[in-house]
């Protein structure tokens, strides 16, 4: 692993907020494997079980809340970060619908605070992970490319639309490319992802979760939006995006310091209800229904990412398909349950394998 992405991030202090949640605990055990100082930054584990504390890492892992500026200026001053992700966040729909004033308060807030860090602490590179969600989803047929309207029609997508424009507002502010190395040293981009899948996650309203926790408890999964198509990708697939930008930042190439889109191709684009027949497939316990509910809270349609900027500037691509995707996490789960054994290993491993036998640009 330590020769990935330039070997950029052996023995660098790498930051990430929210390492407790799904993403963060697949981008903190990437990291580690690659010989970076792990020093992660989050509220408790949310679930239980709970992915990073199945991959018991070797890393610093400092129990806080984004919000607590003090905190986060403390940890700054002890550590050093060279570079920071961010992706500590209210991360679901239907939570922040029930409590949007945390959502607010936690997503853009909380974000204005970690930036402050940075700036106070000079960081060397921020990669701000935000949601395919910020965009001002109009329901149309082909994807958001990174200068359309930001927006969002429930609290949590537009409290990340108000994270987006914020990262920008900081850009031009404080962090403004063509003053890199006159007023200041930071470069930020921003990254927004689709649906992300994978082994270890089990946050409520998400429809891998839910699925197999339904097979574990004998029951049929209930669907809320059969039809609802999203871009579906393996959680590996963004996380490579977000190390080739940090990669880039740290290599002082300020013109990567803007915001990033990172999908699946248009094949990756599905619906719940053929999501629930591609995990049957690997796992014929899976049942479903569809839920009958008018007054369920609002949820996109449709949604999909145009990712050519970074296909054509970064040089980035997908590794697996949705075939892939899903075996690959339908037999995560599976070992889990039944054996209890944790995949996160071997698939981190066959990833890093495939990119290679199809020449991706972060393995070379």
């Amino acid at each position: 692993m330590q020769n990935l992405f330039g070997n950029i991030y052996k023995n660098k202090t790498v930051l990430i907020t929210g390492h407790t949640g799904f993403k963060g605990s697949w981008l903190a055990y990437w990291l580690h494997e690659m010989g970076a100082n792990v020093i992660g930054y989050s509220l408790k584990a949310p679930t239980s079980p709970s992915h990073i504390e199945l991959l018991d890492l070797d890393i610093t892992s400092i129990m806080g809340d984004i919000r607590n500026l003090n905190k986060l200026d403390q940890t700054f001053v002890t550590y050093k970060p060279d570079i920071v992700f961010h992706l500590a966040a209210q991360a679901l729909v239907r939570p922040s619908y029930e409590n949007p004033i945390e959502t607010y308060d936690t997503n853009v807030m909380g974000t204005l605070k970690v930036f402050e860090a940075c700036r106070k602490h000079n960081v060397k590179a921020i990669v701000n992970i935000t949601s395919d969600k910020a965009y001002e989803n109009k329901e149309w047929i082909w994807g958001y490319k990174e200068n359309d309207p930001l927006g969002g029609y429930d609290p949590y997508s537009s409290s990340k639309g108000a994270a987006d424009i914020l990262a920008t507002s900081y850009r031009n502010s404080y962090f403004c490319v063509e003053n890199y190395k006159k007023t200041h040293q930071t470069l930020l981009a921003t990254c927004r992802a689709g649906n992300v899948i994978g082994g270890g996650d089990w946050a409520k309203d998400r429809l891998i979760p839910d699925i197999m926790l339904s097979v574990l408890n004998n029951q049929k999964v209930s669907i809320r939006n059969p039809q609802a198509t999203r871009p579906w990708q393996h959680v590996l697939e963004p996380l490579s995006g977000y190390l080739m930008i940090g990669q880039k930042l740290l290599e002082e190439k300020k013109e990567f310091a803007s915001s990033w889109n990172f999908g699946p191709s248009d094949e990756g684009s599905i619906t719940v209800e053929e999501v629930v027949h591609y995990v049957k497939k690997h796992w014929d316990s899976v049942d479903y229904e569809i839920e009958k509910n008018a007054n369920q809270p609002h949820e996109a349609n449709f949604l999909k990412l145009d990712c050519s900027k970074a296909h054509i500037l970064l040089k980035w691509k997908n590794v697996w398909e949705s075939n892939i995707t899903f075996e690959k996490t339908v037999k995560w789960y599976k070992a889990f349950y039944e054996n209890d054994k944790v995949l996160t290993y071997e698939d981190l491993e066959c990833y890093v394998n495939d990119a290679k036998l199809k020449g991706i640009e972060w393995v070379k």
